[in-house]
């Protein structure tokens, strides 16, 4: 449909700050997708917790290994048969001792190591499942959404939701969800490890702990607007490179190409910058969060050091909490560096978290659309429909200030044909629109069969009703397929049947497979007129009691023109028809023509009667044919 007046159609409005309440919905909902496949979860929950928990042991299992090799007291057995198979191999028990604390070391490792894979590998089955669902959910819900919708966003916007957003989410779902959920994993686990070598040691991380904390939770509140901004711009330069790309012809056919690089380079240099403060602050926190941790293990090496020297020289007097091995020392040391390393993972993974909750608001954005008015609780079904058709008093504006249609009435009786003319921006579209129920009157009466439009289904409403626009719409198939699009289980006689009568016949006769041709993207192989006859038959196929024709021939020459017209004729005798037309010689036929001018009916009738009144239709007309 054309674009209704009241503004341009375009992007939401800027960014707004994705705060806190915000962001817990959102990972709300996200969770709530992997809710449906809480099996999987539950078992890549558990894989992650054998895996972490198995590599955690490792740095205690090494410390055990080093204090066998100082003669200190080692850890008790876990497999007395390994071990005394380890101790049979050699002369010397302490050789034996180290060898079993370091096969124990690689076995927890080598299963910690499958483990991961295996739940990298799960994760990604789970990830795909959630955007596949995810994405079906949004695709399903465009199809609910009201006309008006369409006409206040960019097609390149939405798509970019779909393919661009969605994938920022599955990327964050697949690597950064497991990577967290593993760090909190291991940050208490590293914490328990800690805790039982040295209470003492762990009044470092009091100090560098919250300052990590601090310096990053500061961080995020301000690099969360970035990241919206970001998927804001990349939107906004999808939409105008989809718009630009889709008009090729006309930029070339103006030589406009030097004003579009220029306007494609702003946006492309506003999304750059949109990305580059994004990933610019988001960058800090990393080397900053990581300089942090280095500098609390380098305080728990000196530390531990000083602890071990008071150990050796105090022997059984020093104060239990202080007192420890060298195979403590390095575990502690191992497991601070594990500690850090969550966080300094988390750091890094921040950016792209931050995205995907941006890139996730949008898309429940679009989920949160309100869908079409539902119908009226007792709205009947059409059926048997007459085709008699009126509009009582219709006011309509698409935002208030701006009327469209002002006290506007038709009556079309059944079977006849009603023309609507007048210049451009008449309103005529606009009255396409709301007997289709694109849009609802502010106003007035819209019935079917002496039906209020309202109290009716809009399936039904629309199944009443068969359209051929100006803008042909053709998709990736056969020819065969596009015109049986027309009608559900349409023959192939049928549809050979439907091309004659719209004169294009001959035409797909000529194609190299003839109805089996596949048309590529739109019909981009065919010529204007061609796609539009093609549409045409589609329309002739369907049964519908009521046809509406938008400019329907405005893209055909002026003698196929007038066979398209003797076909549509005889084709809709008998049914209700709408021609909407700027053309005056195709609508000559009509049994009444109304004449629109600012959203009023200022004349109608006849052809003949118009011509004699001498009024506008005339005065029209004459311009067209002098």
């Amino acid at each position: 449909m054309s674009r209704p007046m009241g503004g341009p159609r375009g992007m939401e409005g800027p960014s707004r700050k994705l705060d806190r309440k915000t962001g817990i919905k959102v990972l709300k909902r996200i969770l709530s997708y992997l809710f449906r496949y809480k099996w999987l979860a539950l078992l890549a929950l558990c894989m992650m917790l054998v895996s972490n928990l198995l590599a955690l042991a490792g740095p205690r299992i090494s410390g055990y290994a080093i204090d066998a090799m100082s003669g200190e007291p080692s850890g008790e057995l876990i497999f007395a048969p390994l071990y005394d198979l380890c101790l049979s191999w050699f002369s010397n028990p302490m050789i034996g001792q180290v060898l079993y604390y370091c096969i124990l070391m690689a076995g927890a490792y080598l299963i910690s190591a499958g483990m991961s894979f295996g739940l990298a590998s799960l994760m990604i089955v789970i990830s795909q499942k959630v955007i596949s669902a995810m994405r079906r959910d949004v695709f399903h819900h465009l199809t609910t959404l009201p006309v008006s919708y369409f006409d206040r966003h960019q097609t390149g916007d939405i798509i970019s939701r779909i393919s661009y957003d969605i994938d920022t989410i599955n990327t964050s779902l697949s690597n950064d969800l497991l990577q967290v959920c593993a760090s909190v994993v291991t940050l208490v686990g590293s914490l328990a490890m800690m805790a039982s070598i040295s209470p003492m040691l762990l009044l470092v991380f009091a100090v560098t702990v919250p300052m990590s904390l601090w310096f990053t939770r500061r961080k995020t509140k301000k690099i969360q607007p970035f990241f919206r901004a970001r998927s804001g711009k990349l939107g906004e330069l999808n939409g105008y490179a989809e718009e630009m790309l889709s008009g090729q012809r006309t930029v070339h056919a103006y030589h406009r190409e030097a004003d579009t690089l220029k306007n494609f380079d702003e946006k492309n240099e506003s999304a750059v910058q949109a990305y580059y403060m994004a990933d610019y602050h988001a960058a800090v926190i990393g080397p900053s969060v990581m300089f942090i941790n280095n500098l609390s293990i380098s305080l728990v090496t000196m530390m531990g050091g000083l602890f071990y020297m008071l150990t050796v020289s105090l022997g059984g007097a020093v104060w239990a909490p202080i007192a420890i091995t060298p195979g403590g020392v390095a575990s502690f040391v191992q497991y601070s560096r594990k500690f850090a390393g969550p966080i300094n993972e988390f750091a890094n993974i921040l950016n792209e978290i931050q995205s995907a909750m941006a890139a996730a608001e949008r898309v429940f954005a679009l989920l949160d659309e309100p869908s079409e008015v539902a119908d009226r609780e007792n709205a009947q079904e059409l059926t048997r429909v007459d085709g008699q058709v009126s509009l009582e008093d219709v006011n309509f504006s698409y935002v208030p200030e701006k009327p469209i249609l002002k006290h506007f009435s038709l009556n079309a009786p059944p079977g006849t044909v009603t023309a609507i003319v007048g210049p451009t921006g008449a309103g005529k579209t606009t009255v396409i629109n709301l007997l289709m129920r694109f849009y609802d009157p502010q106003s007035g009466v819209i019935s079917v069969d002496g039906k209020n439009s309202l109290d009716v289904t809009r399936e039904s409403l629309r199944k009443a009703y068969t359209m051929v626009l100006q803008e042909t719409w053709l998709f990736c198939g056969t020819v065969h397929d596009n015109i049986a699009y027309g009608r559900e289980g349409a023959t192939r006689e049928d549809v050979i049947a439907a091309a004659k009568a719209a004169r294009i016949h001959s035409f797909i006769e000529r194609l190299p497979q003839g109805y089996d041709t596949v048309l590529s993207d739109d019909g981009i192989n065919l010529s204007k007129g061609q796609k539009q006859l093609i549409t045409i038959a589609r329309a002739m196929l369907s049964d519908s009691p009521m046809l509406i024709l938008d400019e329907a021939t405005s893209n055909v020459d002026s003698r196929t023109e007038q066979q398209i017209q003797q076909a549509m004729l005889s084709l809709m005798k008998g049914r209700t028809c709408f021609v909407i037309a700027h053309r005056l010689s195709t609508v000559q036929n009509a049994d009444n023509i109304l004449v629109v001018k600012d959203g009023t009916v200022i004349e109608q009738g006849n052809h003949e009667q118009l011509l004699a009144s001498g009024g506008f239709y005339s005065k029209l007309y004459n311009s067209q044919f002098e």
